[in-house]
């Protein structure tokens, strides 16, 4: 009888490496999958290192480009930021390997599309509800669900263990034994010492991001253009590189010029969506700039009531990017409208890069609500002061009457 075949997310981590080798142990012919989102690896080295634990094949997908055109400008545009801090890197990294990985399995011909997402995370939600949304017919192993594996093992001590004994080389050791993930919009950084809150992260852990106080001792100056809200060019006006324009080229240097001046970092407790509390340390140096720069253009260039409404909209958004359902019918709905808000939210953003902060300086558009002559406090243009008398009154109109109010209950209540 032939072997079922089993695509698998692969990382050429710990998590990963392990599950590869439990699954042929099972039984199962293994693909192995690897998206190229921007992390920083040895795509050949972990092709390798599959084959020789046993992977039937290896795929290697460059999905850069698409993840930072279809993933990360919609999120940029849409101004999406989870519980007020998170720009939700891996959120928006999980739809999009799960594009390529359900596109592997069925040209391989798999029953079952695997990943290594623990049973405690939100990985395990977003990879398998994307993976349903785009193949309905997909089987999921989930090895950190299953009580053969997870009875084997604990947690990363026992895959240690367990890759050690088997000659995997992993990148995790028991001396820095915390969970990496990395992309082109961020690295994520958890587990191990990062579990308990009160401790600050080490140092050494950041990768993408210079300490901002051994950061440059000047600012940099960047401008950055949108067109209907998406990042259309970059120009450092510090020191004249640019304009750069691809949307690869572009986020690249953002990240390197952010990280430059350690722009990006934020260590925080968020909620999972399965209702665990946990604690992240996250690197986004370039989508810092740009979610500051947009949301400082969009306040010029949008109607106050439709700003508020679509900030009302990104807040949904969010929550539905963070709990896995890019490909709802629902969070489709909402990216279709915020993209009708965003029509014209054309224009640059000038942003001052220095020591951790980006800081929009000034900005522009042709197309900008913003009336100099109306709001100058140097002239009247088309605004009559004495109408803000009556705004005024009838505003006071319900102040005074809760006041009326209060005393006529305080008197009853003597």
């Amino acid at each position: 009888m032939a072997k079922e075949t089993v695509v698998l997310a692969y990382s050429g981590g710990l998590d990963t490496s392990c599950i590869l080798l439990w699954l042929l142990e099972q039984g199962y012919d293994v693909v192995a999958y690897m998206a190229n989102i921007g992390q920083e690896e040895d795509f050949d080295e972990a092709k390798k290192k599959a084959t020789k634990i046993g992977a039937k094949k290896v795929i290697i997908e460059d999905l850069r480009e698409s993840f930072v055109k279809e993933f990360v400008w919609p999120a940029v545009s849409s101004g999406l930021i989870y519980e007020s801090r998170y720009l939700l890197g891996t959120s928006l990294a999980r739809p999009c390997i799960s594009l390529g990985l359900v596109q592997a399995a069925r040209k391989e011909g798999a029953t079952y599309v695997s990943h290594g997402a623990t049973g405690k995370g939100n990985d395990q939600v977003r990879f398998e509800l994307s993976c349903y949304a785009l193949w309905p017919q997909v089987k999921i192993l989930a090895p950190w669900r299953i009580r053969e594996f997870t009875e084997r093992f604990q947690g990363r001590q026992d895959l240690l263990q367990y890759a050690a004994s088997h000659g995997i080389p992993v990148p995790v050791t028991t001396k820095a034994p915390w969970s990496m993930d990395a992309n082109l919009m961020h690295i994520s950084y958890e587990s191990g010492i990062l579990e308990d809150p009160s401790q600050a992260a080490p140092p050494e852990i950041y990768q993408m991001t210079t300490d901002p106080m051994k950061s440059p001792d000047t600012p940099t100056l960047l401008e950055i253009t949108f067109k209907n809200g998406v990042p259309a060019s970059v120009k450092n006006l510090t020191d004249g590189r640019g304009p750069y324009t691809n949307p690869l080229e572009m986020f690249i240097y953002l990240n390197k010029v952010a990280g430059q001046n350690g722009v990006g970092r934020i260590d925080i407790v968020e909620n999972r969506f399965l209702g665990l509390k946990s604690r992240g340390v996250y690197e986004t140096p370039g989508g810092t700039i740009l979610h500051q720069a947009h949301v400082d253009l969009e306040a010029f260039c949008l109607d106050r009531e439709v700003l508020r409404l679509k900030s009302y909209l990104r807040d949904k958004m969010a929550d539905y990017v963070y709990n896995g359902f890019w490909f709802s019918p629902e969070c489709e709905f909402v990216r279709g409208s915020i993209q009708l808000s965003q029509e014209h939210v054309t224009g640059w953003v000038r942003v001052q890069l220095y020591k951790g902060t980006a800081l929009a300086v000034s900005r522009n558009s042709l197309v900008a609500l913003y009336n100099q002559s109306l709001v100058s406090m140097d002239e009247h243009g088309d605004f009559e002061p004495e109408d803000a008398t009556g705004f005024i009154k009838t505003h006071a109109i319900r102040l005074k009457e809760f006041q009326r109010f209060k005393t006529q209950a305080a008197n009853l209540n003597k």
